[in-house]
């Protein structure tokens, strides 16, 4: 298979988007080391069933040392981490002078810092083999703001422009770094900007067409399986000169 041999870690990856590429990587050979919280023990059954070794590390990827300790349990058992994929992620939703001041701090630690911190300690051993592939789960909201998202947005804005940083200095190696910008995903952040509107009147149906239809004109959700896809692609040696992208998978979402 393609990735045999490889080792991916993958952050946030317990369920939804880190889940569904996690599963698309095992599937393709690689070993894969998932990180987050929840039922860990369910993940790592569903993504060992394609027969590669998989581990679990429950770091919280909002404080530095466990990051540490997340690379150097990977380092341990795996020898290596060979694709990187940067997905772990939080949201909250306030305007701006109404923004609880923790709560911004711990969107940019989780959702641009540590995809910094995880950079940063995957590309020494990516340099060594001179080959890694390290895959930014962005936004669209990378490159558009929605109102009340402040920290979200100026995070995903921040992951595409370290994600370029990271490209240009690795550009003559066997090193990739690419963004993926999903539009609308059916994963628990989104699920509970369904169940507010439910909440407040809306049918479940109703609920989930209207939010699509604000912003997604396929009038379908992104899946965690195309994302995975793509993932993959990206790995493979028809992505070699793939440097610094962001990817849009967003049902035209930007194209508007």
């Amino acid at each position: 298979m393609a990735l045999t041999g490889k080792t991916a870690l993958v952050t946030g990856s317990t369920s939804g988007i880190g889940l569904g590429i996690a599963d698309v990587l095992a599937h393709a050979g690689a070993n894969v080391v998932l990180n987050g919280f929840g039922d860990n023990q369910a993940a790592v059954n569903h993504v060992a069933r394609h027969g590669g070794r998989v581990g679990f590390h429950g770091a919280d990827l909002t404080d530095t040392q466990q990051i540490v300790e997340l690379f150097d349990y990977a380092r341990r058992d795996f020898y290596s981490v060979d694709i990187l994929v940067n997905n772990a992620g939080i949201q909250y939703v306030a305007p701006v002078e109404q923004f609880p001041v923790e709560r911004w701090d711990a969107v940019i630690a989780l959702n641009l810092s540590s995809v910094f911190h995880c950079t940063r300690l995957a590309l020494p051993t990516m340099q060594a083999r001179d080959w890694g592939r390290i895959i930014n789960i962005a936004s669209v909201h990378g490159s558009v703001g929605s109102a009340g998202k402040a920290a979200y947005v100026a995070a995903k804005h921040g992951v595409l422009g370290l994600t370029k940083v990271v490209a240009l200095e690795t550009a003559r190696t066997g090193i990739t770094c690419n963004a993926l910008c999903p539009g609308w995903v059916l994963t628990p952040l989104v699920q509970q900007q369904i169940d507010a509107r439910i909440a407040a009147g809306e049918p479940a149906e109703q609920a989930r067409a209207a939010l699509l239809a604000e912003k997604q004109p396929s009038q379908a959700f992104v899946t965690p399986q195309q994302l995975g896809e793509l993932a993959l692609f990206l790995c493979g040696a028809a992505a070699e000169q793939v440097r610094g992208a962001a990817w849009n998978i967003d049902g035209g979402w930007l194209a508007q």
